[in-house]
């Protein structure tokens, strides 16, 4: 139970308007513009969790949340909490066109989460046509919106997003985000249980977002530990295996559905952030990208009010970040791949 000290600051800046998630920077607000933020897949482990997080979040105005079923109860849930965003629950295909409309983010986390022994083409099997079908919807209802992908896997959602979109006339890829603040989240938990303080720890996650193509660059860890090379591989691995982590603990019960929801709030914070004009919001994500010769790569990139303003490049690796560098390329050209070929059978 949350102490009423803890109780009493949280409500203080929800009332100030001051963004609970970023921490960094708040408003007060009156001076915020009107936004529309979408959920969908609002009825699921990750999706009711992450409502409540967009609910929290004062640069929200409206909140949409979709699903297939029992949004209007999760919507109902959500709104009687005191904050600025007028809520509503749109359930079935028929809703989906009046659930987009007029958003300036759109959150996907739709799909079915991994299970114990499940692969990742296992998801992708299963999830590839549920975000094929979203966004296409998408394109016809809210083409300018900022697109955050949750569902997994990743690596190639991100690709048949862009090449649906692509069809439709309408791709912009400035607004496709990959989320894999999750990676980031937990390196800097993990780095940070070696001594440092977990708020002020950052450390910058490259690649993919799935095994091996997770890359932390602990050489770039701020502020900076002496680290051995067993233990910044230890700590890679811990990251790169995160989700399995998770999976396995659940014992079959659910996935890293609490950890991702706060991640994905993180990163849609920023993108209202970004298109609010406020400067230097930052945030690693899988996006368009010619830092390396693959088409899309989580870097940093710097948000603002057209979504990417600038992909920033890796900066200086260490010879073990390099090996693990050439080591994902692989496997991640494989998944971009895979995602191209579905979206355009």
């Amino acid at each position: 139970m949350m102490k009423p000290s803890t109780l009493r600051s949280l409500h203080s800046a929800l009332s100030r308007g001051s963004s609970i998630l970023g921490g960094r920077r708040g408003y007060g607000t009156g001076s915020v513009p009107d936004r529309k933020v979408a959920v969908l897949g609002a009825a699921g482990g990750i999706g009711q969790p992450l409502s409540l997080l967009m609910k929290l979040n004062p640069l929200v105005s409206s909140l949409s949340l979709y699903d297939i079923g029992g949004t209007p109860g999760v919507a109902a849930d959500v709104s009687h909490i005191n904050t600025r965003s007028q809520v509503v629950g749109y359930q079935g295909e028929e809703e989906l066109g009046k659930a987009l409309e007029g958003s300036d983010v759109v959150i996907i986390p739709a799909g079915v989460p991994r299970k114990p022994g499940m692969t990742r083409d296992d998801l992708f099997n299963i999830n590839a046509g549920i975000v094929k079908s979203l966004c296409i919807a998408i394109s016809k209802y809210c083409p300018n919106a900022l697109i955050n992908m949750i569902s997994n896997p990743v690596n190639s959602t991100v690709p048949i997003a862009a090449e649906v979109f692509k069809k439709a006339g309408t791709y912009d890829e400035k607004r496709l985000f990959g989320v894999t603040t999750l990676d980031v989240v937990r390196a800097k938990t993990f780095y940070a249980g070696k001594g440092k303080v977990p708020v002020a720890v950052n450390v910058p996650v490259v690649g993919g977002h799935a095994g091996i193509t997770i890359l932390p660059l602990f050489s770039q860890a701020t502020p900076k530990a002496n680290l051995s090379d067993d233990e910044i591989s230890a700590l890679t691995k811990r990251t790169q295996e995160g989700g399995t982590e998770v999976v396995e603990a659940k014992a079959g019960k659910g996935s890293a559905t609490l950890s991702m929801a706060y991640a994905g709030a993180i990163f849609a914070d920023a993108c209202l952030k970004g298109l609010n004009g406020v400067p230097d919001v930052v945030e690693c994500s899988f996006v368009q990208s010619n830092i390396t010769e693959l088409p899309f790569f989580a870097s940093k990139v710097r948000l603002g009010k057209n979504g990417v303003e600038e992909v920033l490049g890796l900066g200086p690796l260490s010879d073990y970040e390099k090996q693990g560098l050439e080591s994902l390329k692989p496997e991640l050209k494989a998944s971009i791949e895979k995602g191209v070929k579905f979206a355009n059978q």
